[in-house]
């Protein structure tokens, strides 16, 4: 059985207290406040038995205010960038904040990430939920959303769920970066990856997918066996890692499967995660540059973590191809994620 607990992490002036839960299984404690539904701390063990925290985060409340590269948080209305930040539903078009170069990214400049959610204990973990209401941000109609975190035994289950009032886009994924050597280390260039995909998606210069579904074969984005993320990284074009890798096909039901696998060989440590989404964005930080003091001090320079996040495509609102991102009145929008955590 998983302990659940909680308590009080700082107080947002003319916003309100902002809670702690604590999940904890026998071998993986995981840290969640009600600010942007943020992981603060995911603790696991090594094959010799060393606890440590895995996830980039800060130790104050104040360090999340403002938390430029979303550590840890959920993500939306709509993860990722959407070009130009415009978008055309039912012939009418919407106009969101620019906030990413030309674009719009993760929700724009008051996303999920910065909103206080009301939070309740559930069996294993706690439910989140937020009401966003119709023009935030741009986005049309009033959207309903759960985000459930709940740990057991050796794995995080993240289950979001919503619902609206007017067709909206949504796109919902949580934004941990990683380093299975600990969240100090200074970089993840002797972790091994894996990711079960067969295309990616190519981007402009913005960062923008171009459009073409291309296969991996014979490219640095072939990763369906496992690869040593150093010697990759100087293979890719750009910076390193920050594309979306198809896990389906648009049209394809929604089925849970497993997209990754990361293996750090030092500490033994093991991360696989499933998805009932179409996509996964692998992202190794490109963008960290070592000026954020996070917990216990630490800097997080470019490549110090990666990320895996489990989404739609990336602009699916402008590329009728892409699998549909569009939520109407009367369904649901549901999917789950999980994250399992091992030694070898």
């Amino acid at each position: 059985m998983t302990e659940v607990s909680k308590e009080e992490f700082g107080v947002i002036p003319g916003q309100g207290s902002v809670e702690k839960w604590k999940l904890k299984s026998q071998n993986v404690t995981v840290e969640i406040i009600s600010l942007g539904c943020i992981i603060t701390s995911l603790t696991t063990k090594a094959k010799n038995g060393k606890m440590d925290d895995i996830v980039l985060g800060f130790d104050t409340l104040e360090g999340y205010l403002t938390n430029p590269r979303y550590f840890g948080a959920v993500v939306g209305r709509v993860a990722n960038r959407i070009a130009n930040g415009k978008f055309l539903i039912d012939g009418r078009e919407y106009q969101l904040a620019i906030n990413n170069g030309p674009n719009a990214l993760h929700g724009g400049l008051r996303g999920f990430d910065k909103a206080i959610w009301a939070c309740e204990g559930i069996d294993n973990g706690v439910r989140l939920s937020l009401t966003s209401p119709d023009g935030e941000e741009g986005y049309p109609g009033d959207l309903k959303t759960t985000v459930i975190y709940s740990l057991v035994g050796d794995t995080l289950t993240i289950h979001y769920q919503a619902h609206c009032s007017q067709a909206t886009p949504i796109n919902l994924t949580n934004h941990s970066y990683f380093n299975l050597a600990g969240h100090g280390t200074p970089n993840i260039y002797d972790h091994e990856v894996s990711i079960t995909a067969n295309s990616y998606l190519p981007v402009d210069e913005t960062m923008i997918p171009t459009g073409e579904v291309r296969p991996v074969d014979g490219s640095p984005f072939d990763l369906r066996r496992p690869v040593l993320l150093g010697p990759r990284l100087k293979e890719v074009p750009g910076p390193g890692f920050d594309h979306n890798f198809c896990l389906s096909s648009p049209g394809d039901p929604k089925k849970e499967r497993l997209c990754a696998r990361v293996h750090h060989p030092e500490s033994g440590r093991v991360l696989e995660v499933s998805t009932s989404q179409p996509g996964v964005q692998f992202y190794t930080a490109n963008f960290l540059d070592g000026s954020l003091r996070g917990k216990g001090g630490a800097t997080y320079p470019k490549h110090s973590s990666f990320c895996l996040e489990t989404q739609n495509w990336p602009d699916a609102i402008n590329k009728p191809q892409f699998p549909n991102t569009v939520l109407r009145p009367g369904e649901e929008y549901s999917h789950l994620t999980r994250f399992t955590f091992s030694v070898a």
